[in-house]
């Protein structure tokens, strides 16, 4: 066996040990609320229900994303049950496709350490290890995103003309990351490949691309489900784009306003310690044709910087929308290591050692977040549930929206949610009542789950009925006829009159829990 073979293999097989320890981080905490118990419930309630057409949430059509990660999310559940690991297995899915083509793409530009050691330092990173296990569309679309610029990227250096096959690939993979989130999905790509373009002055090239093929491919994928959800709900198009692209994009209302550098600290702490090593590859190294050629650099940096800038336009800022520029970011580091700290006697074991580091603060985040968040969770309360109730009762909640509950109950009708929803049409800010009443205005008949609070009243005089209630909401529910039934960590639960759900398992077994953990309240 030779020795470059032997390197080979060790790249394999660190790629693989990294990507089934984000496996079993994803497979041991509950869901967070509310992104998590949003996204894995509109993909339970897609399977459950049928409809691969129209994604929604308690029943109402959802229209802020795209349905990419709902269909797979839905496939996930249905080969591997309903189970926080089948959710999370479709950003993990994509964090490895992340890392796998930042390693192939790397090793075709330079070698094959620098290559396994960009993927090693995405890899360790809380991006990949944090943000590739959580649910929501922000890795996906940032795989997509440089799937597509790699693609482009390689299929303009392949000679005077674009390689036609690899800009195909392109096109499809910014169809992709269309169908994940919208219209960055393609605008990023376009705008890292203009800016790369120009600086290097290969803009001509974008004459010889396969246009025609490539935006048959791109519409072939990504449009379907625009145009069949458009022919049912005419008002979605102008909801999805409008509201939640460019309103969101150049608004001052919207939740998480944050200052211009916010993105530069996000990927301090998302890529630590190896961003510190990227600065060394501010200024071009003398050296540098040496490990790896100019342009790929510059293609970097134009990677990077463009995403940034574009991000850090907004008022509206979340750190997820960082992931994109990861794989450059992790490319760049190696590289700065390369020119710093390869060669020095102490390199293999300083590497080591970082890595421990970046590991060790993921593991840590991952099992310390859940007792920080438990608070807004309602798992326990659903434990309890699911356990007494039966399938035909009714559950309403009150005083917020409890996203995971459904997941865990395996609910087959919506929940009832109580709420003044006239007066919050008129003052709603960014938050969980405005993303139902909105949704709401799709499907009139799905709204009628959307409730006063005179409903509370006379729920509560019927047997059947359940109500769960945000413990801050301080609300006397027993003058309304409900009586206490579990005290959890962040919602009560309330049973109707008419006495104790019936005994026995019938209920458990139909649900999606192993069966009671708490004793009943007395």
């Amino acid at each position: 066996m030779n020795k470059s073979l032997t390197e080979r293999q060790a790249s394999w097989l660190s790629l693989a040990l990294i990507w089934t320890l984000l496996l079993v981080l994803a497979a041991t905490r509950p869901l967070a609320v509310p992104d998590e118990g949003r996204y894995g419930e509109i993909g339970r309630w897609m399977l459950q229900s049928g409809d691969w057409l129209t994604p929604r949430l308690n029943g109402i059509p959802f229209f802020h994303k795209p349905p990419y990660l709902y269909w797979l999310q839905a496939m996930s559940l249905a080969s591997f049950g309903i189970n926080e690991l089948a959710l999370r297995l479709v950003p993990a899915l994509h964090a490895g496709l992340m890392m796998l083509a930042l390693y192939l793409s790397a090793r075709a530009i330079s070698t094959e350490q620098v290559a396994r050691r960009a993927a090693i330092m995405l890899g360790t990173s809380l991006a990949f290890l944090i943000g590739g296990q959580y649910i929501n569309h922000d890795m996906l679309v940032a795989t997509w995103i440089g799937v597509a610029i790699w693609c482009f990227g390689f299929s303009f250096k392949a000679g005077d003309k674009p390689h036609a096959g690899l800009a195909r690939l392109g096109f499809v993979a910014c169809a992709l990351g269309f169908l994940s989130k919208g219209l960055i999905g393609f605008a990023l790509p376009g705008l890292v490949l203009f800016i790369w373009l120009i600086w290097t002055r290969q803009f001509k090239k974008v004459l010889y691309l396969p246009w025609l093929t490539g935006l048959v491919l791109f519409a072939v994928v990504a449009l379907p489900w625009f145009v069949l959800s458009y022919q049912q709900f005419p008002d979605m198009l102008g909801y999805i784009f409008g509201t939640h692209q460019f309103q969101r994009y150049t608004g001052k209302t919207f939740n998480n306003p944050q200052p211009w550098w916010f993105y530069l600290l996000a990927l301090l702490l998302l890529l630590f310690p190896w961003v510190l090593f990227a600065l060394q590859q501010l200024r071009k190294p003398r050296t540098l044709s040496e490990v790896i050629p100019a342009d790929w650099w510059r293609l970097c940096w134009a990677w990077v910087g463009g995403i940034l800038v574009f991000f850090s336009i907004p008022n509206s800022k979340l750190v997820g929308y960082v992931l994109p520029v990861v794989p450059a970011v992790a490319l760049l580091a190696s590289l700065g290591w390369q020119h710093t700290l390869a060669h020095r006697r102490f390199a293999g074991k300083a590497f080591a050692s970082l890595c421990v580091l970046a590991i060790g603060i993921a593991v840590a985040i991952n099992y310390t977040v859940d007792d920080v968040t438990e608070v807004s969770r309602s798992k326990d309360v659903a434990a309890v549930l699911a356990c007494e109730a039966k399938p035909a009762d009714t559950v309403y909640v009150v005083g917020g929206y409890p996203y995971d509950l459904p997941f865990y109950l395996q609910l087959p009708t919506p929940m009832i949610v109580i709420q003044d929803w006239e007066q919050e049409r008129k003052s709603a800010g960014d938050g969980w009542q405005r993303e139902l009443f909105e949704a709401a205005n799709f499907d009139a008949q799905a709204a009628k789950v959307l409730q006063s609070p005179e409903a509370l009243t006379q729920a509560g005089a019927k047997p059947g009925n359940w109500l769960v209630g945000f413990r801050e909401s301080g609300q006397p529910f027993e003058a309304a006829g409900w009586k206490l039934f579990f005290k959890g960590a962040g919602w009560n639960l309330y049973q109707s009159a008419g006495g104790l759900a019936a005994e026995g398992p019938e209920a458990a077994q139909q649900k999606g829990l192993p069966g009671c953990k708490h004793q009943r309240h007395k």
